[in-house]
């Protein structure tokens, strides 16, 4: 019987499959934003075993497995890393037609050579034998991620980070890791004490008393400087949503002062204080030639007693509304009327919005380079083959498919790369069906620097890596 995972997995006809193999399949990877652990990469670690390493911290399996009647022991509980992982395995077989079964299996068998179908009559036996290999030098946290070709990774970072492990990874021959500046912290203000608490941590980074706004921006300032030091060149913003209102300076102090007393702000001071602190954020952006990353869209912590229980990135998200077109465009547009909008990356998480984004995207690519303002890869829910060939679509009829950046894990899994050959898979596969269907034309001259682009080497190029 022929392996489920095969060369030819998820490409459906001959051009497909020349494309894949001959283009794109051995191309090394830029990951460009994830979640994984630098001070885990930087020590080299190695996993006691398989459920430690598939398990742990991954919301989506969770969520799947409770979905499957998994009780939550056996998801974030005190069971053993072998229970959790045979509970895995128990919802596998029902997990058919989610991303979660291919990645799975993509897993096994690029790391350990697994290619048997994960189910509870084997599940012990590949937990014995995967977990034996992980613990072996071979199968070191760095040795996984050179066996993806994993070139470079950007992993996620407060403003208040030491950077401590990035400094011990400059020496690394074999991998870059590089950090990427999340900054989300500054404008969590509904709880003014959480606030007032971040807000004096990030005064000790920066060694600066920050009593009012333009301290504030004086102290970010100061973070920004120290993380493009580092070869930061990229921040990220994970708002809900984007957010506009017309805010003098003075305006934003008398708001950030309050915040600092303990005040609740309204609707109108927050938006006003979000609006001016990630215009100052998006200004330093511009000034130091960084590439920003505004990943919108999703409803979190839907389910309070659960978020009460076990706190945020555990499952409990979901999509969210479609975004309001007018706020992105008055925020974008008050960059770029000073011409300050840096290189700026839109992920969606409504594919309601796609075709919005893209169209929007647009608005703002004013020539000064290729693709200054795109539409970043299909994320998170849409982070599957059915999303990924919308995206395809969508991003061929509104925008230029041939300039786009391509594949992120978004992951805190050090197994997760395999993603990256899952969406050049299905990127292949997209391309290869349009030429045989005679839409687009097959010639080597447009489809190669097309399929070695979106793979590999617009990544390279965009962010100057």
């Amino acid at each position: 019987m022929k392996r489920f995972i095969n060369d030819d997995f998820l490409l459906e006809n001959k051009t497909a499959r020349r494309l894949y193999h001959e283009f794109s399949g051995n191309q090394p990877i830029i990951d460009f934003h994830c979640h994984l652990s630098p001070s885990m990469i930087a020590d080299d670690i190695c996993f006691d075993n398989i459920g430690q390493a598939w398990l742990d911290g991954d919301h989506y399996k969770w969520r799947a497995m409770r979905t499957n009647g998994i009780n939550e022991k056996y998801c974030t509980g005190d069971a053993t890393a072998k229970e959790k992982f045979l509970k895995w395995a128990e919802t596998m077989p029902a997990a058919i037609g989610n991303p979660l079964y291919h990645w799975a299996q993509l897993e096994l068998a690029r790391y350990f050579d697994i290619y048997d179908l994960l189910s509870p009559s084997n599940a012990s036996d590949i937990y014995e034998k995967a977990s034996s290999m992980l613990r072996t030098r071979e199968f070191s946290i760095r040795s996984l991620l050179r066996k993806m070709k994993v070139e470079l990774v950007c992993t996620t970072d407060d403003p208040t980070d030491t950077l401590e492990f990035h400094t011990r990874m400059k020496d690394c021959k074999d991998l870059r890791m590089l950090p990427a500046l999340r900054p989300d912290n500054v404008i969590k203000t509904d709880d003014p004490e959480k606030f007032r608490e971040y807000i004096l941590r990030l005064g000790k980074a920066a060694d600066k008393e920050i009593s009012g706004f333009e301290t504030l921006v004086e102290a970010l300032d100061d973070r920004h400087a120290f993380f493009h030091s580092m070869g930061c060149r990229l921040s990220d913003h994970g708002s809900d949503r984007f957010y506009f209102s017309s805010c003098s300076p003075e305006e934003a102090d008398k708001i950030f002062r309050a915040l600092l007393n303990g005040k609740q702000l309204t609707a109108d001071e927050t938006e006003k204080y979000r609006t001016a602190i990630l215009l100052e954020l998006c200004r330093m952006n511009h000034k130091r030639g960084w590439t920003q990353q505004f990943h919108v869209g999703a409803q979190r912590n839907n389910n309070s007693r659960m978020f009460r229980k076990m706190g945020p990135d555990t499952g409990w998200d979901s999509i969210g509304v479609p975004q309001d077109a007018f706020r992105m465009s008055r925020f974008l547009d008050a960059l770029d009327d000073t011409d300050q909008l840096a290189k700026t990356i839109l992920y969606n998480l409504n594919p309601a919005d796609n075709e919005m984004m893209l169209t929007m995207a647009g608005n703002f690519n004013d020539g000064s380079r290729a693709v200054k303002v795109q539409y970043g890869a299909a994320w998170w829910f849409l982070d599957q083959k059915t999303g990924m060939e919308k995206h395809f679509r969508d991003l061929s009829s509104f925008g230029l498919l041939r300039r786009f950046v391509g594949m992120v894990t978004d992951s805190r899994s050090f197994l997760s790369f395999p993603r990256h050959e899952y969406f050049r898979r299905i990127l292949c596969n997209f391309i290869g069906c349009e030429i045989e269907k005679g839409i687009i034309p097959g010639e080597d001259e447009l489809i190669k620097p097309l399929i070695e682009g979106v793979s590999y080497k617009n990544a390279k190029e965009y962010f100057g890596f």
